[in-house]
């Protein structure tokens, strides 16, 4: 807000709605300003920093590489989370989802979290395909045993759960075992899968599974949901009352072709603009049983709408399946952010290539298996892996960007995809945003190069007492929670590095010059609000904070 002037210094107080681990057992103190003014304006203090990140990965055929490299470069994820202190969950699932066109092999998933060593899949035989045995893609990943992977009770519940979690840096694995590397363990699925792969059904079946009193609990309440799929080909999910389209209706079958192969999914699913080959542009299309578009509910594809509607339902609501929008006091809204890591060229997501839709060569392989060229080409690893241009999955993704409107689509075909997932970290700490000021808070010590903020902070409880929270004490480059506290607040008044002492640097953003500058640094403000808690967070506490704020813009100290 805009500072007001006034004769004397002004009390701003914040009030939010947030969550806090534990109880604290401090009576508030009564606090006397002379001569000032109370203003109260909303405040999120608490930055929620919870992330519930769902993985749905391809297990067909073709992606041993692509679960290799995924594995590879997932350092770069975690040290993006950890860096941004971030509560997360992990939770992989495939997109194997019972489907017409795969009535034999492996037991679909269907949307459940899957936590099991690629080692033990292996032996399973999970990474056999045809001819193939891309056993590699787990074992040159996969460095840890049996005893190193036992997984550990969470810190919330004291239970074992299918997912990898890390809760005030506390993970449940084993002492000593780094998340990257037990990820190198879990990630990889094994190629066995169905090649109708069926990745948005998958997501959702897994986010159904996750919610509500009879779900698996891996949702937590008020948490972000980021969803990552890893995808090599066409979304196929595919309506059950039209299962004939992969059995005996060759409607949507090439012609010459004298197999079932998943060119179906992409014909059954899509519609393109121009007379070809190189189309404008590609969409979604929901067909009839007998290729006639707009079927709506009846198509043989599960429309895409499903999908954005079911995503943009979990918005505004808690971690119950009502459906209904939180209320004063209740969780706070839930943010969604999709990804995908798929056909697209390499350069996409930073506006360096364009996805091109072209026709495949008619009667070639590629359109009898496929339907449609490329998206893209690995040549950089001398596989020279294809993978095809998304569309259906691509419509979902778009529609849950984050508010930046920063593309989050990436190339499956690249050798590397640390800089992906780096980017896909960076969307995740944008949408936990920063507890901001709202105003320019007085210093009350001038002589000093930083701002020293007069704050109190306090914590209204779901019994309705209130309790002082307490200021979190220095300890070596950061803070700790004092010994005779659950958590503590403390404050980021440096915005460009001057201390010396890394615990006060204000969060960075990009500025309009692309320089780093704070996102508690514009438009009048100065100050930035953390909160440090022992276990996890916990619903139903609602704080407010009380700053003594400068007089006027001309007094307002920034740094």
């Amino acid at each position: 807000m805009r500072p007001a002037t006034r004769t004397a210094n002004t009390v701003l107080t914040f009030t939010v709605a947030a969550l806090l681990g534990g109880c604290l057992g401090h009576p508030v103190k009564e606090v006397v300003y002379d001569k000032v003014d109370i203003v109260r304006e909303p405040l999120r203090l608490d930055l929620n920093r919870d992330v519930d990140i769902l993985f749905v990965i391809d297990n067909s055929g073709s992606m041993a590489e692509e679960q290799a490299r995924l594995a590879r470069n997932f350092p770069a994820f975690i040290a993006a989370l950890d860096g941004m202190r971030a509560d997360y969950r992990i939770g992989v699932t495939t997109t194997d989802v019972a489907h017409p066109g795969c009535s034999s092999g492996a037991t679909p998933e269907d949307g459940a979290l899957v936590l099991r060593s690629c080692l033990d899949a292996v032996a399973q035989g999970a990474f056999v395909f045809n001819d193939l045995d891309a056993a590699y893609a787990c074992t040159e990943q996969c460095k840890l045993g049996p005893d190193e992977l036992r997984q550990q009770p969470s810190v919330y519940d004291g239970e074992l759960h299918p997912w990898l979690e890390s809760i005030g840096g506390q993970a449940n694995l084993a002492p000593g075992v780094a998340m990257a590397d037990a990820f190198a363990c879990f990630g990889p699925q094994g190629i066995d899968g169905c090649g109708y792969e069926s990745p948005l059904e998958a997501m959702r079946l897994a986010i159904t599974k996750a919610r509500g009193p009879e779900g698996n609990g891996f949702m937590r309440d008020e948490a972000l949901l980021s969803v990552v799929l890893v995808t090599d080909e066409a979304d196929c999910s595919s309506n059950p009352a039209h299962k004939d389209i992969f059995t005996t209706n060759t409607t949507f079958q090439n012609d010459v072709a004298p197999q079932r192969t998943s060119a179906t999914c992409w014909r059954a699913g899509t519609a393109c603009s121009g007379a070809g080959p190189d189309f404008k542009e590609c969409h979604a299309e929901d067909y009839s049983a007998d290729g006639s578009p707009g079927a709506d509910d009846d198509a043989v594809l599960h429309p895409v709408d499903r999908y954005i509607d079911f995503l943009a339902g979990l918005r505004g609501t808690s971690g119950e399946p009502t459906g209904q929008p939180a209320g004063d006091g209740g969780a706070a809204a839930r943010d969604v952010l999709v990804s995908l890591i798929t056909g697209v060229p390499v350069g996409y997501d930073r506006g360096e290539a364009e996805i091109e839709y072209h026709a495949a060569e008619p009667g070639s392989e590629q359109a009898i298996n496929f339907g449609i060229a490329p998206g893209c080409t690995n040549s950089e690893d001398g596989s020279n892996s294809t993978a095809i241009p998304p569309v259906r999955e691509r419509e979902v993704a778009e529609a849950f960007a984050g508010e930046d409107g920063a593309r989050n689509l990436f190339s499956i075909c690249q050798d590397d995809y640390s800089p992906a997932l780096e980017q896909i970290a960076r969307s995740i700490e944008k949408a936990l945003a920063p507890a901001c000021a709202g105003a320019c808070v007085a210093d009350s010590d001038p002589e000093t190069e930083l701002l020293e903020p007069d704050c109190l902070v306090t914590a209204e409880l779901p019994d309705a007492s209130e309790v002082e929270v307490p200021a979190c004490v220095r300890a070596g480059d950061g803070w700790a929670v004092p010994a005779d506290a659950d958590a503590c607040f403390y404050t980021l008044v440096d915005p460009g590095g001057r201390s010396d002492f890394k615990g006060d640097d204000m969060t960075l953003v990009p500025g309009p010059d692309g320089q780093a500058i704070a996102a508690c640094g514009q438009d009048g403000e100065n100050l930035e609000f953390k909160i440090l808690r022992e276990g996890p967070r916990r619903p139903g506490i609602h704080y407010s904070a009380e700053c003594v704020v400068a007089q006027g813009p001309e007094s307002c100290h920034v740094g």
